[in-house]
């Protein structure tokens, strides 16, 4: 997936957890008003350790300092349909058995979840993927401890997805343009910031009211935790939109 017709990462010298680092050295998926947002540097690390258990970035070995995070990951869910999804990170209840700490929250961008989910539902998919449906979760799993905003994209929901090749090219070619829809929000300004309440495990009031809406959302909190909430439990993100 390092290289298609849309895209190219070249090595760089540099580690992150023990394996190279991949830079972004061409992109042929941009809008012309994306195209238009300068010059910007995207970077790609593997590893090995659960992305829901990683506490630690360790950038040291990088030499890096990325301004937000997207983690590229597997979904596994007990229906087991197609889907592609995006989510943030952090747990509302006293439990943590996924990762993170409980009742804590991650750091996040409501842009970037609204970037991500708006490059899924745009996204040309091949016709043997028509049953791929398109999903918000509520924040639900760690880290939370990481110190740069973060959101998961994910292919789901069973080994018979994470095989197609389709998929994972079609997972990789959203990502990367989440980053620059994200930059395009940034830059325009004229979405209103909010906080999502209610719901089950999916969260598709709050899909349409992003969609639809200048409307951006990050954390979302399903209604079976809302009576456990503390006003403590809810960070401000405001600072990285």
């Amino acid at each position: 997936m390092l290289n298609s017709k849309y895209y190219n990462f070249k090595e760089t010298g540099f580690l992150w957890h023990k394996h190279p680092i991949f830079k972004l050295t061409n992109i042929a998926i941009k809008s012309e008003e994306q195209s238009n947002l300068g010059e910007v540097e995207v970077y790609l690390g593997l590893t090995k350790d659960p992305l829901i258990f990683l506490n630690d970035l360790k950038l040291e070995e990088s030499k890096l300092n990325p301004d937000f995070l997207i983690f590229a990951s597997r979904h596994t869910s007990k229906t087991a349909r197609p889907a592609f999804l995006v989510h943030t990170t952090g747990n509302w209840g006293k439990e943590a058995a996924f990762g993170g700490d409980p009742q804590s929250l991650s750091l996040t961008s409501a842009l970037l979840l609204k970037a991500g989910f708006i490059s899924l539902i745009e996204k040309d998919l091949p016709t043997k993927l028509s049953g791929f449906s398109f999903d918000i979760e509520v924040t639900h799993h760690g880290p939370t401890k990481l110190e740069i905003p973060l959101i998961f994209m994910e292919l789901g929901s069973s080994k018979v997805e994470w095989g197609i090749t389709d998929a994972g090219k079609s997972v990789a070619e959203v990502v990367i343009n989440t980053i620059y829809r994200y930059l395009e929000f940034k830059k325009n300004g004229n979405n209103d910031i909010g906080l999502g309440f209610g719901g089950t495990h999916y969260a598709p009031n709050f899909q349409r009211l992003i969609e639809t809406k200048n409307i951006a959302i990050s954390f979302i909190c399903p209604k079976y935790y809302i009576q456990e909430l503390k006003r403590n439990d809810i960070k401000n993100d405001s600072k990285y939109l």
